[in-house]
């Protein structure tokens, strides 16, 4: 079986949920799962890079720091991302995520994601061995 991201519902929100043997793919697949809130992935082409930085006092703060500042980077940037690159060290990751400019159009785009939020966080190795990294974000 591959990682892979997953939605769950919660109210007027959405839960994103990344699930992979190695937690930094977990949140990969969490950034996945936060994308396809927005747009189908597969349609964002991996034209430019951004990296990433981000430190926290746990993991669960930090995939809430990481699933925000992609937010950011979309909004300032205006852009999608499609794949990422995670590497964590103790309570800090360094990541690079591949993307391109917005385009209405191909993309088409459902709705802007505001935030992660706390809500539903978990960040745990499940009793398979495989690690989940989930929040609700606010739409």
């Amino acid at each position: 079986m591959d990682a892979y991201w997953q939605h769950f519902p919660h109210e007027a929100d959405i839960g994103v949920a990344g699930v992979a043997p190695e937690l930094a793919a977990a949140f990969e697949q969490a950034a996945l799962g936060l994308i396809a809130v927005i747009c189908e992935p597969q349609r964002v082409r991996a034209l430019s890079t951004v990296d990433f930085i981000c430190s926290a006092p746990d993991k669960e703060l930090l995939l809430v720091d990481w699933l925000n500042a992609l937010i950011f980077e979309m909004a300032t940037r205006h852009m999608l991302f499609s794949r990422f690159e995670v590497q964590l060290e103790g309570t800090q990751l360094h990541a690079r995520a591949w993307g391109e400019v917005v385009d209405v159009a191909r993309h088409q785009p459902t709705v802007e994601v505001k935030g992660a939020t706390y809500t539903e966080l978990k960040v745990f190795q499940q009793p398979d061995g495989w690690w989940r990294a989930q929040c609700v974000v606010d739409v």
